[in-house]
């Protein structure tokens, strides 16, 4: 009897996986298509999904949340384990416990070809921490790279399937919880002004660490608390020095995409690279 393979692909509600999911929609009619949902994500990132479930006529399978609620793990449940101690760059806790360890429990011991969506383009691999998995029965697949599809390509196939981006795109660049930790300045001050429920909601987690006699504070930021990022002044300089690179960058490349502007400013802000099942 031959082994059945499954074919998996995850979606983060950014452009490179959905994209991908595009891409191979007529290529695997068998793939499973997934999303690793924090209950933290924007309703934008939700809308966008609903629109590419439609897009692919088949369901995209949602980890995390089951319809019993007493049941599910979302971002709250792995804070409090964690005993208030807020992810970061150093601790990403959250990667783990809400992208990979439920991606491998959803493949279990079946063997499955999971396809990435890095891009030709890229300089970066999917099995490297905090990555996807490795697991020696998921076995990665990287179409893109295999047939030269760079971030050109991508907006391409998003804009002749009629899908486009998701709205968050106007003031984000990547995917990922409204609180990321790998949010740009700008980026939060974009969450402020289209979303100012969830920039309190953000806020209301950076609580004192109860085990440091230092006044040590959880905060998103590593420099800056969120209440002292929102200050009228400090939300001045963030928008005057992100409008002022805009502008260099659009002067010296005036035709391209806005997107892709805003991607090349928030990337020279900051351009440490985020966790691959998160933000692709």
């Amino acid at each position: 009897m031959t082994e059945k393979i499954r074919h998996v692909l995850g979606l983060s509600g950014g452009k490179d996986s959905s994209a991908l999911a595009v891409y191979m929609r007529d290529r695997v009619p068998e793939m499973e298509y997934f999303f690793s949902d924090t209950g933290k994500e924007l309703q934008e990132t939700y809308d966008f999904l609903d629109r590419l479930e439609a897009f692919l006529g088949k369901p995209i399978v949602r980890l995390n949340m089951n319809a019993d609620a007493n049941s599910n793990r979302d971002f709250d449940h792995w804070l409090t384990v964690y005993g208030g101690l807020l992810p970061s760059s150093q601790i990403r806790w959250c990667t783990v416990n809400l992208k990979i360890r439920p991606f491998e429990e959803y493949v279990g011991e079946d063997h499955a070809y999971h396809y990435i969506a890095i891009r030709a383009d890229e300089d970066r691999v999917g099995y490297k921490p905090p990555s996807i998995s490795s697991l020696r029965n998921i076995e990665p697949k990287y179409p893109f790279k295999e047939d030269g599809i760079t971030k050109e390509d991508v907006y391409r196939i998003l804009e002749e399937s009629g899908l486009g981006l998701p709205d968050y795109y106007k003031w984000r660049t990547r995917s990922g919880c409204y609180f990321c930790f790998f949010q740009r300045k700008s980026e939060w001050v974009g969450l402020l002004e289209q979303h100012p429920d969830l920039f309190k909601k953000a806020m209301a987690y950076e609580k004192p660490n109860p085990n440091a006699k230092t006044g040590e504070v959880f905060t998103w930021c590593q420099d800056e608390s969120l209440e002292e990022l929102s200050k009228p002044e400090r939300v001045a300089e963030i928008k005057a020095n992100t409008e002022k690179a805009m502008a260099s960058k659009k002067a010296a490349k005036p035709n391209r995409r806005l997107i892709e502007i805003l991607t090349d400013v928030l990337d020279d802000e900051d351009d440490e690279e985020p966790c691959l099942p998160c933000h692709k």
